[in-house]
């Protein structure tokens, strides 16, 4: 809910398929509704907020992979190409379970479970 909808056309237009939550849940959701629906519908989460590693981290979760987006300007113009080659860049570590870290300086991916497992960096 904190990533505007416009993130949909720019992600379908890559090749991926994107829902909003706010076509399939709640505003109000809590994040743990949030991961369970993504986990038993195997999408990706895409966000901006940071509880979501937080969540992962605290119940050593393997999945669903999430990225998080960690810098002030969220927009599609802002970090659309980036975000795109993130997700093509960590298809494998995403499709296992990962976290995904992308800012306008790197991007780092994190295997799930969150342990003291090495990060990957770009």
């Amino acid at each position: 809910m904190n990533l505007s909808p416009k993130w949909i056309p720019l992600l379908k237009k890559a090749g991926l398929e994107a829902i909003h939550w706010s076509s399939v849940g709640h505003s109000n959701a809590p994040d743990y509704e949030i991961l369970e629906y993504a986990k038993a519908n195997g999408y990706v989460i895409f966000t901006h907020d940071l509880d979501f590693g937080d969540l992962l981290a605290a119940g050593k979760m393997a999945c669903p992979s999430v990225i998080q987006i960690r810098t002030q300007d969220v927009t599609p113009d802002n970090l659309g190409r980036l975000v795109v080659s993130a997700i093509h860049q960590f298809t494998n570590q995403l499709e296992k379970g990962a976290l995904i870290t992308v800012d306008e300086k790197k991007l780092r991916a994190r295997i799930l479970p969150i342990n003291n497992v090495p990060h990957i960096h770009s």
